[in-house]
């Protein structure tokens, strides 16, 4: 096994997806552990094209693990997003047809007002090594728990969404700029981008 074929079965740690993030937090965490469950469930191996998809239901930190572990991309088109706020995350495996549905939802923990430290946006240094020291024992923690304590893994029973599609290209004619044929917006007889539509609409 050649050394790009070892990288793309095994899983990632979690240093390497903090480098990828550019940051370790709680969010990546949480996103890490969600990503590595679905690895395993679905017994996959990283995505090189769109053999895996994910869908996911919020835009935080946690989306770039599954980003990083799973190998969905929205350049691929196999990472779809839906605005939903919630830490869902549900991906398919084409090959097998398989797919889980995680929601992750840590337990309450009282962190003596690191929390409420974090949301200053005129933190002190010693209030900043607090919320550093806070931040780096709740991603331990995070690590640590027993994965039923943190994540509700159910089967899916839908098939897993189409493959992405290249779709053809129209000039707006207000500003000039091409865009997806999936994103036109028709205003009276013309047929114009989104934010163009929006200015003239």
């Amino acid at each position: 096994m050649n050394q790009n074929e070892t990288r793309r079965t095994r899983i990632p740690t979690f240093e390497e997806t903090v480098t990828f993030h550019g940051h370790a937090c709680p969010g990546l965490a949480l996103g890490y552990r969600v990503a590595v469950a679905a690895m395993n469930r679905l017994c996959a191996v990283r995505a090189e094209d769109e053999d895996l998809v994910a869908i996911v239901e919020n835009d935080a930190c946690g989306v770039d693990a599954v980003q990083y572990v799973c190998g969905c991309t929205f350049g691929k088109g196999n990472l779809i997003f839906r605005d939903y706020g919630k830490h869902v995350y549900t991906v398919f495996n084409r090959t097998t047809g398989k797919g889980v549905r995680i929601y992750a939802e840590a337990p309450e923990t009282v962190e003596s007002g690191t929390a409420v430290l974090a949301r200053k946006t005129d933190r002190t240094a010693d209030e900043q090594t607090a919320v550093e020291e806070g931040r780096k024992r709740r991603i331990e923690w995070l690590m640590s728990l027993e994965e039923p304590d943190l994540l509700r893994i159910d089967g899916v029973c839908e098939p897993p969404p189409a493959r992405a599609r290249i779709h053809a290209a129209y000039r707006c004619p207000v500003c000039g700029e091409r865009m997806m044929e999936t994103r036109c917006r028709a205003i009276g007889a013309r047929t114009l981008c989104v934010p163009c539509a929006q200015q003239l609409g």
